[in-house]
């Protein structure tokens, strides 16, 4: 029994999204990716919009955990073993003239991500198994979904995408209360709901209908592409698929709403769709400013010291590398909880009387070897034995604040940040930064695997003001994820209050409610020590180091699974 599908002309505001699904409904080459918090209806719109698709259209929801074999297709395994192997389907054809809908695609295995948008824009999916080789026509409406602070998406894979939209949900309470309502009724009777908006539904799905019998004679000219193409050069995108998508989505919107040629407003209106994940600064940071030269005017303390603004240089530390120990593979996002499978290319085989995934030619190998004959028994079974491809998300909590201007000790903590990251950062590890000075705590980088970003943001970190330790230690709670590593480094000294009157009390109670494992580097000098940082370190349940200490430290062990007040 399949479950109700909410009605997409039933969904309250989310224009943007609503166009791009519709954009894409029209023309199944322009893949979708749905960005966006827990809760803002990603997964809801995606299932309503198969509903509007020409019957019968499914919907396939792929697992993160699936199998290639399962994505892909794969040999038939009863007839191979009966002699008469043959192929058999996977998702990508039963999705056919239907929508793949991808949650967390973030968390989808590389080797599986990359096979699945190749199909995605041929149309055409080809299967080579043990010998075997087929083919089968696989056109649907690619969809994906993530919550960036779950991990972000490889910038190879982005840029497959045609249209992204970043959602969030409303913060008008009437609008919120349209949609509870909506929600609540829809749960009481989904049927007398869903005959509610029959009349928009069918409306929706005949101008879909209409529009996809029109896109082949809809008109794009020359001086269009040339507007197309001067407007992505503008925005400093190098992948011609921006220009290309642009086209696609200009057609099926002109086709959308009955037009007989791409005018420039229908241009402008789907550039923000196709450059939402490619124009500069979308994604990545900012071009950092021209460093100004520090000012030579001696330290001073309190109110002065605090209040100027100067520029450190990093100075170069040979820190240890993080080494971290994991008793298993720890995954990102909420499809941890439901799959073990969240693994990448495969790296061999072994013996397995109850395989996850079956090798099925070591397999046989191994009953012919053993038996001479082509039929397996229970000892004979080999399962498929994969590289674990998630990483470690280092999250930097770095101090800025004035104290470290005195005797220029900002150049040794970012320094040591520059350091520790370049030394223990991998391939499939991501990066973000939260600096907290004067009045509050700010995210200078989001998540992101591009190490570079990193160390050009901690280059042209300002230091100067007040200690805003709550603040930082609360905005790091929203970008924990269970492979997260915290790193923080300060001295220790809070002085302004997030909601307390307390600054130090405030960022205690804070510290202590926050589930990750953790580093802290005192960065206070020895010789004015409060012991603030290691008090601090003993909330957080991290471990602890002095800034001086570091050079001369072993390697740094942080046990991914240990949480704070677990045995030591």
């Amino acid at each position: 029994m399949k479950p109700a599908v909410y009605p997409f002309s039933a969904i309250v505001g989310q224009n943007e999204m609503k166009l791009a699904l519709l954009l894409a409904a029209v023309d199944w080459r322009l893949g979708v990716l749905l960005r966006g918090e827990k809760g803002s209806g990603k997964t809801t719109a995606a299932r309503g919009l198969a509903a509007l698709l020409p019957e019968p259209a499914p919907f396939i929801n792929l697992p993160i955990g699936a199998t290639e074999d399962r994505l892909l297709g794969g040999l038939h395994l009863e007839r191979t073993l009966k002699g008469d192997p043959v192929l058999k389907p996977g998702l990508l054809s039963e999705a056919h003239h239907g929508v793949l809908y991808v949650d967390e695609i973030n968390l989808l295995p590389a080797h599986l991500g990359d096979t699945l948008l190749d199909t995605a824009a041929s149309g055409v999916n080809v299967i080579e198994r043990e010998g075997l080789s087929a083919s089968h026509a696989a056109e649907f409406v690619l969809l994906g979904s993530m919550n960036p602070e779950e991990g972000l998406l490889r910038p190879q894979l982005l840029d497959r995408f045609a249209l992204c939209v970043d959602i969030t949900s409303s913060l008008d309470p009437s609008k919120r209360q349209v949609v509870v309502e909506r929600r609540i009724a829809f749960d009481r009777d989904a049927a007398q709901f869903a005959n509610d908006w029959s009349q928009d539904q069918k409306l929706l799905r005949d101008q879909v209908a209409a529009a996809r019998e029109r896109l082949s004679s809809i008109l794009c000219s020359s001086e269009i592409l040339g507007q197309i193409s001067v407007t992505v050069c503008e925005k400093g995108v190098r992948s011609l698929r921006a220009d290309l998508a642009t086209m696609r989505a200009s057609v099926a919107y002109a086709a959308l709403v009955a037009d007989q040629s791409v005018q420039p407003h229908h241009v402008a209106t789907v550039l923000p769709l196709v450059l939402a994940h490619r124009a500069r600064g979308q994604s990545s940071p900012p071009p950092p400013p021209t460093p100004q030269p520090p000012q030579m005017a001696p330290p001073s303390e309190g109110t002065a010291q605090e209040a100027m603004e100067r520029i450190f240089a990093p100075r170069r530390m040979e820190t240890p590398a993080i080494q971290s120990t994991r008793g298993q593979e720890i995954m990102r996002g909420t499809s941890a909880s439901a799959s073990g499978n969240n693994t990448g290319s495969i790296v061999g085989n072994r013996l397995a009387e109850n395989p996850a995934e079956l090798d099925l030619r070591a397999t046989l190998n191994h009953a012919v070897l053993e038996t001479g004959v082509i039929q397996p028994r229970v000892s004979d079974l080999h399962e498929r034995v994969r590289k674990p491809t998630t990483g470690i998300r280092y999250l930097f909590v770095i101090d800025s604040s004035g104290s470290h201007a005195a005797q220029e000790r900002m150049r040794l903590v970012k320094g040591a940040a520059a350091g520790l990251l370049a030394r223990s950062f991998k391939k499939d590890d991501e990066v973000a930064m939260i600096v907290f000075r004067g009045t509050e705590a700010k995210v200078v980088l989001e998540p992101t695997r591009t190490m570079n970003d990193a160390i050009t943001a901690l280059e042209y970190l300002p230091t100067g003001g007040r200690t805003p330790l709550a603040h930082a230690l609360d905005l790091a709670r929203s970008y924990v994820t269970p492979s997260t590593l915290l790193i923080l480094l300060t001295d220790g000294r809070a002085n302004v209050p997030l909601r307390m009157s307390d600054p130090w009390q405030e960022a205690m109670e804070i510290a202590s409610q926050l589930r990750c494992p953790a580093l802290v580097i005192d960065t206070e000098n020895a010789a004015q020590s409060l012991g603030q940082s290691r008090k601090l370190a003993e909330a957080l349940g991290a471990e602890y180091v002095a800034l001086e200490n570091l050079e001369d430290s072993d390697d740094l062990i942080i046990a991914l699974q240990r949480l704070p007040g677990a045995p030591r």
